[in-house]
């Protein structure tokens, strides 16, 4: 079982920045592909950001392309999300994700339980 905390959400003013991060509490973290995603009240989750086992290959959302940036590091079950000129639309609560095999943009096994982002204009 693999258990997914998420910390360092808050409220930011628009243009500024927030790191997001995502400790796994499970054995095997070099096994799963990670990824960030994002649910406003009465939409869909949607995919942001997602890293593969080694940190080689990222994939992100066109709407945070240069803007957002997701790492890991594996030595402390750790995956990131540094999120820079922030927009109002990116308000959201922000979840991390767990997938076992390859990177892929849907069809995550285990998740977390969400940090809230909000960016004010």
């Amino acid at each position: 079982q693999v258990q997914l905390v998420e910390s360092g959400g808050g409220l930011v003013q628009a243009g500024g920045s927030l790191k997001l991060s995502c400790v796994s509490s499970g054995r095997m973290f070099v096994m799963y592909a990670m990824g960030w995603f994002r649910q406003t009240p009465g939409k869909e989750r949607e995919f942001v950001a997602g890293v593969n086992w080694s940190g080689e290959n990222t994939l992100y959302a066109d709407s945070v392309k240069g803007r957002f940036t997701i790492s890991r590091d594996n030595a402390k079950n750790t995956v990131y999300l540094i999120m820079n000129s922030l927009k109002p639309e990116d308000t959201a609560v922000y979840y991390c994700a767990a997938r076992r095999a390859q990177l892929k943009v849907n069809d995550y096994d285990y998740w977390g339980q969400g940090t809230q982002v909000t960016v004010s204009s």
